[in-house]
């Protein structure tokens, strides 16, 4: 039998040094008796053949092996994706349709055992990581055509320190997660920063924190987003090295606890969508996870400025200087939606009724007030200091946080002083808090109040609550909901999972000062920031900043008020504190012109887009890219915005310029000064002290 080269080992039967027939050299020889067999040596050819045969046989086992690793390895890279995502043991990728790399998570606290992966249906799971068991999966989910989402858990079955994901930037823009003092749009990832607990902060006491209003969401300009389950202890920090910010999830050393009979193991988990462009995906995110504001404030603070007292008189405030404010409000021709008593008109902090000898005649001050057309809303806050009246009743009735045992109240430091803070978990707090101000609201006619503070960083480091809080932020999202009764012309500083609260959120306050650190720079990043977190009626805090001594405009004040001024008129409400008066003539006409503009042409688009926030969550202050979904340019501009969809807003914001330059995106677009077709930038458009340049979309 003749067997082909190469296939020697596949022949069945044939040992591999069996060549086939036998060689012609080689006969079988017996002795006619016996028949004993007697084989020749091999010669030269014959051992050749014979080594060929072997070469061929491990040349071939070679190729089954070979074929076997690859067939496991293809099972395997098939079994670890599951769409357009890619599993490794240090993290996964996830593409676009056209097979680009837009979102890259790495695991930093441990490693996957891939061989402890399995896959069902729509679910690839895990069992094992370097450190032990765990419970790891990703769900996919395709809720519609045009997006993919990923659920992924990773939860720890063993005491473990943390769980950390790092997601890298991927070359694209970031916008979301939280109010913070030095504000950018899109973010910037300024040093390296640990992990730290991301909740509510006063970020005007703290410059560093995360600031009263934020969310455990985050948007990319590739049409990726991501938001962090409740469930998680959630930790942020980032890293300028390696573009990346970082995701952990930990209880040991944290304000987050677990909950009540559960063990401290981390669990991570979270949920990341891919759409067509951003704006599509941002839409399907608001429609998803934010709850929609439930009515539209009052279409008077749209229309009107608010005038609070805080800025011109701060705590001096008396029932005098409150007259004389009002009086000279209207004597100057302005409108007020309301007038705002800030800090301190009771006796004491924590008080529910006015200090005689600073107001001898509060409700003959409301009745001429009211006369005079006039609504007033008073500031209030949370704390009860110690030395007030009602810091027995309150610790009588049990109404504050109290420390750890359970047995006295918690102590807390805030910028007025010292005392107990109210526990909005506990129903009786509640109810006696809202008859305060209902007693207010009733004696004197109160329109509203102003609702200061609230963020969790007023707690204690150590507390409990009647309802024990998991995430410290839930307790700011309690505060909220004393808002609703008041709601139509309420105003928070502070807001979490509180998107249906319909008040006005305010900007915390601004330094008056030009630059990016709570100065006039930082008002459109922030609003843009706060408005893609969900929350669209935004008041953006006084017109020239709070003027404190260690932080003023130092020089050109003037300038700098009246460019406050102009972009303040282009937002959804005005607030003026420090008058125009107090400069000259000059200034009140500039005011008078853009406060009528702000009625005329800002007002009306407003409430037409407040009303649809209510039915779809749209922003109305709303980014560039919003109409420009695949412009890089428009990705990266922090100076213009737009109202609605055709309305475009560039204001001055540097000192010294009657000029500056424009981006119009792609369409056609009109202003006082003529039309455009865009794309296009407009270099050193002119824009004089007493102008502001916003271009309409040209429907002719």
């Amino acid at each position: 039998m003749h067997v082909p080269d190469g296939a020697v080992a596949l022949q069945t039967g044939l040992s591999c040094t069996d060549a086939g027939d036998q060689d012609p050299g080689e006969q079988m020889v017996t002795d006619g008796t016996r028949g004993s067999p007697h084989k020749k040596k091999l010669g030269p050819e014959g051992r050749r053949m014979v080594i060929a045969g072997l070469l061929g046989c491990v040349l071939v086992l070679a190729a089954v092996i070979a074929w076997c690793h690859y067939s496991v390895s293809v099972l395997k890279a098939q079994l670890l994706k599951t769409e357009s995502l890619d599993l490794k043991k240090d993290g996964y990728i996830i593409r676009n349709r056209h097979g680009a790399i837009i979102f890259t998570m790495t695991f930093r606290s441990g490693t996957l055992d891939l061989d402890s992966c399995t896959k069902e249906g729509n679910i690839l799971s895990c069992t094992r990581s370097n450190s032990g068991k765990l419970n790891f999966f990703i769900e996919t989910v395709r809720d519609k055509d045009t997006v993919m989402c990923y659920r992924i858990r990773w939860e720890e079955l063993q005491s473990v320190h943390s769980v950390e994901h790092a997601m890298a930037y991927n070359d694209s823009h970031w916008y979301g997660g939280a109010e913070t003092a030095e504000q950018y749009w899109p973010l910037r990832i300024i040093g390296e920063e640990e992990p730290r607990p991301f909740i509510t902060s006063d970020v005007y006491s703290n410059r560093n924190a995360f600031g009263g209003i934020l969310e455990r969401y985050w948007l990319s300009s590739n049409a990726t987003a991501i938001k962090i389950n409740d469930s998680v202890p959630f930790h942020l920090g980032w890293s300028q090295k390696n573009r990346t910010l970082r995701f952990e999830a930990r209880y040991h050393g944290s304000p987050f606890k677990p909950p009540a009979g559960q063990q401290d193991f981390p669990e991570l988990s979270y949920r990341v969508c891919v759409g067509l462009d951003v704006t599509s995906i941002h839409k399907y995110m608001v429609r998803r996870y934010f709850p929609k504001p439930f009515k539209v404030p009052s279409s008077e603070v749209f229309k009107k400025p608010v005038w609070s007292t805080w800025a011109l008189h701060k705590t001096a405030i008396t029932q005098e200087k409150l007259l004389s404010y009002a009086s000279e409000i209207t004597k100057h021709g302005f409108a007020c939606a309301h007038l705002e008593l800030d800090d301190r008109y009771t006796t004491d902090y924590g008080e529910f009724d006015f200090d005689p000898q600073k107001f001898p005649n509060a409700s003959g001050m409301f009745e001429k007030l009211r006369k005079d057309g006039f609504q007033v809303t008073l500031w209030t806050h949370p704390f009860i200091n110690y030395d007030s009246i009602n810091f027995g009743v309150a610790m009588e009735k049990g109404l504050f946080v109290r420390e750890p045992s359970g047995e006295l109240p918690a102590l807390v430091r805030w910028w007025n002083g010292i005392g107990g803070i109210l526990d909005f978990t506990n129903p009786e707090a509640c109810g006696w808090f809202l008859s305060q101000l209902n007693m207010l609201k009733s004696r004197y006619n109160v329109t509203s109040f102003k609702f200061d503070a609230g963020e969790t960083s007023y707690l204690p480091r150590q507390f409990s609550t009647l309802v024990p809080l998991s995430d410290p932020s839930t307790f700011t999202r309690r505060y909220t909901e004393m808002v609703i009764p008041f709601s139509s012309r309420a105003e928070l500083r502070v807001g979490y999972q509180s998107q249906n609260i319909s008040c006005f959120f305010r900007i915390i306050d601004r330094d008056s000062v030009w630059g990016y650190n709570l100065g006039l720079k930082s008002i459109i990043p922030t609003v843009l920031t706060i408005s893609i977190l969900g929350y669209q009626f935004v008041l953006p805090d006084m017109i020239g900043g709070n003027a404190y001594p260690n932080s003023t405009a130092g020089r050109r004040p003037q300038e700098l008020y009246i460019r406050w001024l102009e972009l303040s008129a282009f937002m959804p409400a005005m607030q003026f504190s420090i008058p125009p008066w107090a400069y000259d003539d000059e200034v009140v006409q500039i005011a008078r012109k853009f406060s009528e503009i702000h009625e005329s042409e800002v007002a009306p688009r407003v409430l037409e887009l407040a009303g649809e926030v209510v039915k779809t969550g749209d922003p109305i202050i709303r980014p560039l890219w919003w109409i420009a979904k695949d412009d890089e340019a428009a990705f990266k501009i922090d100076s213009q915005f737009l109202i609605g969809d055709d309305l475009l807003v560039a204001p001055v914001l540097e000192p010294g310029k009657q000029e500056r330059d424009i981006y119009l995106p792609p369409g056609p677009w009109k202003s006082k000064r003529g039309k455009y077709e865009g794309p296009t930038y407009l270099t050193d458009y002119p824009v004089d002290l007493d102008e502001m340049a916003y271009f309409y979309w040209d429907k002719t």
